[in-house]
């Protein structure tokens, strides 16, 4: 019988599957801002948006070039429910193997702030503070508008996201990284 995990036991999933610092953060980081939004998008299911977020990228670190279609393969040996299977390989659509698009409003805010958080996370280790505690909006745009900077963070998966919601650019930028100053500091965003 398949089975929703919880929080702590999708944490420690991801790390049986990911060793590198990067990926476990990127985890924590997105399973944050998916809650975030869950709160007011979704509050009876804010720890299952957390969940969905946390295992987004569980096939990534080992299984690169099969992102999102060997992630299927572990999530069924998992018993994962089918549910988080399919929203969490969503976020792969039009850019993995995965033809599973995203229907539902978590989907499509996991596929718009994926790659988002990694420019923001980025933005933040330039600045002094190395934190997005003291970014404000206008210097993401700024970041997101050049191409050069964080070259791996599509803008084209991010701006599809964004249409996906029905929100413009400067919404989803502000209410992301609304999200990203609401984690726990110790995170080191």
């Amino acid at each position: 019988m398949s089975y929703v995990p919880s929080v702590d036991e999708a944490r420690e999933m991801l790390k049986k599957f990911n060793e590198d610092e990067f990926h476990l953060k990127h985890g924590e980081i997105v399973s944050g801002v998916m809650g975030y939004f869950a709160k007011e998008l979704d509050p009876e299911r804010v720890d299952y948006w957390r969940v969905v977020g946390m295992l987004h990228d569980l096939d990534f670190e080992q299984y690169p070039e099969e992102h999102c279609v060997k992630q299927q393969e572990l999530m069924k040996e998992l018993d994962l429910d089918p549910g988080i299977i399919y929203s969490t390989c969503s976020h792969g659509w039009g850019c993995t193997g995965v033809d599973m698009e995203p229907k539902d409003v978590m989907e499509k805010v996991l596929f718009a702030t994926d790659e988002l958080t990694g420019l923001i996370g980025a933005a933040a280790l330039m600045r002094p503070s190395k934190s997005v505690d003291d970014m404000e909006a206008k210097s993401v745009k700024k970041k997101f508008k050049d191409k050069r900077f964080a070259a791996g963070c599509s803008r084209d998966i991010i701006t599809q996201g964004a249409e996906m919601l029905g929100w413009d650019m400067d919404q989803l930028i502000e209410r992301t990284l609304a999200a990203m100053k609401s984690l726990n500091p110790e995170m080191g965003i």
